[in-house]
């Protein structure tokens, strides 16, 4: 596997150190965990969902935790309470235990989840403070407070009069 060097870059920019050190912690010599598949939706302005193919696992065997803007998303199959095991002739489908996580942005919440169908759908809001928001700042030239003042004061034909 190919290493990147991006040190060129970090004397360039200013504000993307974040962004350039996600890039070279997920340039780890470790291969990147491909179970459970999953989905990430843009469904609205400032809302995202995360789709995971959990097949099999019920509300019981998956723990969802936030921690430190990482969304952490767990799966453990619990041993069957029944005395009774049927014998398994061919296992397709996966049950193997499983630790997904998500880097979420700052000011990324957590909205809610739901199983169903196999499908565990996370719920994400990008909630940002007022004080974050961009705003307009108005320009103002040095003729534009002058004028002001001119129209303000009484003109001299209004004081002869």
């Amino acid at each position: 596997m190919r290493t990147y060097d991006l040190s060129p870059l970090y004397r360039n920019t200013v504000g993307f150190d974040r962004l350039f050190s996600l890039l070279d912690g997920g340039s780890g010599v470790e291969a990147a965990p491909t179970y459970p598949p999953y989905n990430i939706e843009r469904t609205g302005e400032n809302a995202y969902r995360i789709t995971v193919a959990v097949a099999g696992f019920t509300e019981a065997d998956l723990d969802i935790e936030v921690k430190e803007n990482t969304l952490t998303l767990r799966g453990e199959k619990k041993a069957e309470q029944n005395g009774e095991s049927a014998q398994v002739l061919y296992r397709g489908i996966a049950a193997r235990s499983f630790e997904r996580r998500f880097q979420l942005a700052d000011h990324v919440e957590v909205k809610g989840a739901v199983l169903a169908n196999g499908l565990l759908h996370v719920d994400l809001v990008r909630n940002i403070p007022e004080a974050k928001k961009p705003r307009h700042i108005a320009i103002n030239t040095a003729e534009g407070p002058k004028a002001i003042e001119a129209e303000s004061a009484p003109s001299e034909a209004a004081k002869a009069a």
